[in-house]
């Protein structure tokens, strides 16, 4: 028994250096050891241990970089720069999302397209090039001195005039971003519909062939599949407003999922662009509403104890005037900004993962690219689906302000038939 402990005194005795020394090696590549918590070690301690303590402190001594003094100004400095060159997620998703006085270049943060900045300042009209205000620099034209508000300020990506070191909002009818893409739809939009009269003015029924067949083909399915069967006699009077408002917002989703020229803006993911088209929709119902669904509003057929002596049911009824419009425009809306952000999110997880480590990168690189794939296809889906349902809802709306009159047509048309029937009797 004394013999096998002795033996494994001398085998831990001898292992306990090469333990001591690959501790050393393993401290020695921390960044953050304290040198003050290696003690000294007692002159009768075993020459072989000290040996291996000496050994990776000496390892410690050469890997450890000598501590500079860093001034408290140097330090904040440095954290600025860190912070500045650090990725911002929120600040580049909102830059890609909302609008702009110049149109980026795929793969180029320096450079944008120029767009022309209009404004009125206190001493007048403005007229230049949105390059002379890239990346917040300030341009004096004239007596006025103007920029691009920052993050801090109160107008942030505005346009702002600076007047004594405040910032001033001029009136802005600056061509930006999201405008120059509305005419560029325009275009396309009136490009494609007086292509397709245009062929139906020379060919009669003859049916198109590729594109302008697919044209045809999306007319023809709005309009016998929605427009006719909710307004009936009154489809051929909206017809052309609500055709209009179809493509118009298909085609403004398709160009968004672009990513270069002239795609890119993300007009349908603006409230400001979705809220118009409900405004549209919301006059075209009201002012062309019939007799019946002003009564329906302000007089309903409820009991009287709902309307006399609190309208409770008019009140209502006038509140629901303002939710349809407003229904549209959030759908629409948040339908478009949730995918666009989706995308612009699976994208940003590549760099962030790639801060963290190449490995990581690299995984999150081919996760990222299959999902950002799937969610363009989505989208791709969710474009036509968005405006087939703004669509189908504004015809819904209109034929609902139109029922009275439907009927009313109706029945005059029953009467002439009844009327004929009897003077042939006759």
């Amino acid at each position: 028994m004394r013999l096998l402990n002795r033996l494994t005194a001398n085998i831990l005795r001898s292992l306990l250096p090469v333990a001591l020394v690959l501790v050393g090696t393993v401290a020695a590549h921390a960044t953050a050891f304290d040198m003050d918590t290696v003690e000294k070690v007692p002159d009768n301690a075993d020459s072989t241990v000290v040996a291996g303590i000496n050994s990776a402190v000496a390892a410690l001594d050469d890997s450890t970089p000598a501590v500079e003094n860093v001034t408290p100004e140097e330090h904040a400095e440095t954290a600025a720069e860190e912070e500045k060159s650090a990725i911002n997620p929120k600040k580049i998703i909102f830059e890609h999302l909302l609008d702009g006085y110049g149109w980026e270049v795929p793969f180029d943060h320096h450079h944008r397209i120029p767009l022309p900045v209009i404004a009125y300042a206190s001493d007048g009209l403005h007229c230049f090039s949105s390059a002379h205000l890239n990346h917040g620099a300030v341009y004096q034209d004239g007596d006025v001195t103007f920029t691009v508000g920052g993050d801090e300020s109160k107008y942030p990506g505005k346009l702002v005039e600076l007047v004594n070191g405040e910032e001033i909002r001029p009136w802005d009818f600056s061509i930006t971003k999201n405008v120059c893409a509305v005419f560029i739809c325009v275009l396309v939009v009136g490009g494609l519909m007086l292509w397709l009269a245009s062929f139906k003015r020379r060919n009669g029924f003859k049916a198109p062939r590729k594109g302008l067949g697919a044209i045809e083909a999306v007319v023809a399915f709005v309009y016998d599949g929605v427009i006719k069967p909710i307004l009936g006699p009154q489809a051929k009077r909206f017809a052309p407003y609500l055709m209009t408002v179809f493509f118009f917002i298909l085609v403004m989703n398709l160009l968004g999922l672009i990513v270069i020229f002239p795609g890119g803006a993300n007009l349908t993911g603006n409230i400001a662009v979705t809220l118009v088209l409900s405004i549209c929709t919301f006059l075209a119902t009201n002012v062309f509403a019939g007799k019946h669904y002003w009564k329906e509003i302000f007089w309903p057929d409820v009991p009287l104890w709902l309307k006399v002596p609190l309208p409770i049911m008019p009140v209502i009824e006038i509140f629901g005037m303002f939710t349809k419009p407003a229904a549209l425009t959030i759908r629409l809306f948040a339908n478009m900004m949730g995918g666009h952000m989706i995308v612009i999110t699976l994208t940003l997880l590549i760099f962030i993962f790639s801060a963290i480590s190449p490995v990581a990168g690299g995984g999150a690189t081919v996760v990222s690219l299959l999902f950002s794939i799937f969610m363009l296809l989505i989208d791709t889906l969710v474009s036509f689906i968005q405006a087939y349902v703004f669509t189908m809802l504004s015809t819904i709306f209109i034929g609902l302000a139109q029922e009275g009159e439907e009927h009313k047509e109706l029945e005059e048309d029953h009467g002439h038939v009844g009327k004929a029937i009897e003077d042939t009797l006759i």
